[in-house]
C-alpha cells in the first residue's frame, strides 16, 4: 500500500491506534475509589504518579481529629516525552506524542484525593504548556534586518543558536494522559483487593 492510497484518515496504523484508543471506556475524573485503608490507596497513587513524572510535593491524607484531609501531589514539570522516546510513560501514543516530537511541549500534573463518604476521589490533572521562544532555534531569516519597534538588542556572549526562552504558554489539559493514568491506577488498585 503506498501514501496516495492513504486516503484522508492518514496511514492505517494510526487508525488502528486511534481505535483502539476509542474503544477504551473513559473514567471518571475525580474517579471513586472505595477504599478502607488509605496508606495503601496514597502508596499506590504516589506509586503510579512516579512512572509518569517525579514529584515536586506530597501531602499525604492525614487523620486529624476525628477528620480525614485532602491529599495533594504536585510533580515537576517535565519535557513530554517524543516518539523517540518510546520508554516513556508520559508519551502517549498519537497526536500528543507527535505534537511533542515537532514542539517544545512540557508537562506537570496535580493530584488531589479528597476523602467523602464511601471512599475517596482521585482528581488527575495534567497541565500542558508550549515554549515561547524568542525566535526558533537555526533561524536566520530576518536576522539582519533593521528594527523599528523600539526594542533594545544587544549582544548575547555564548553560542549564536542559543534561544531566549520568553516562558511558557498554556495549552489547556492533557485529557489523554489523564485517562492514561488513571487506568494504571485503577488497575494497580484493583489488583490491590
Amino acid at each position: 500500500m503506498n501514501v496516495w492510497q492513504w486516503g484522508k484518515n492518514g496511514p492505517p496504523q494510526e487508525q488502528q491506534l486511534l481505535q483502539e484508543a476509542q474503544n477504551q471506556p473513559r473514567l471518571e475524573n475525580p474517579l471513586m475509589v472505595p477504599v478502607v485503608n488509605r496508606d495503601v490507596l496514597w502508596n499506590q497513587i504516589v506509586d503510579t504518579v512516579d512512572d509518569y513524572f517525579r514529584i515536586r510535593r506530597e501531602e499525604p491524607i492525614q487523620l486529624v481529629g476525628n477528620t480525614l484531609t485532602e491529599g495533594y501531589i504536585e510533580t515537576i514539570a517535565t519535557d513530554a516525552a517524543t516518539i523517540l522516546e518510546p520508554w516513556r510513560k508520559d508519551g502517549v501514543a498519537g497526536y500528543e506524542q507527535i505534537h511533542a516530537t515537532l514542539q517544545s511541549i512540557r508537562r506537570q500534573a496535580e493530584i488531589r484525593v479528597r476523602p467523602v463518604q464511601n471512599g475517596f476521589q482521585i482528581e488527575i490533572i495534567v497541565h500542558k504548556e508550549l515554549e515561547d521562544l524568542d525566535h526558533p532555534q537555526f533561524a536566520n531569516v530576518g536576522g539582519a534586518t533593521v528594527r523599528h519597534d523600539g526594542s533594545l538588542t544587544r549582544p548575547r556572549p555564548g553560542n549564536k543558536y542559543d534561544r531566549e526562552t520568553l516562558g511558557w504558554i498554556p495549552m489547556g489539559r492533557d485529557v489523554t494522559l489523564e485517562q492514561a493514568m488513571l487506568r494504571d491506577l485503577s488497575q494497580r488498585l484493583s489488583d490491590a483487593r
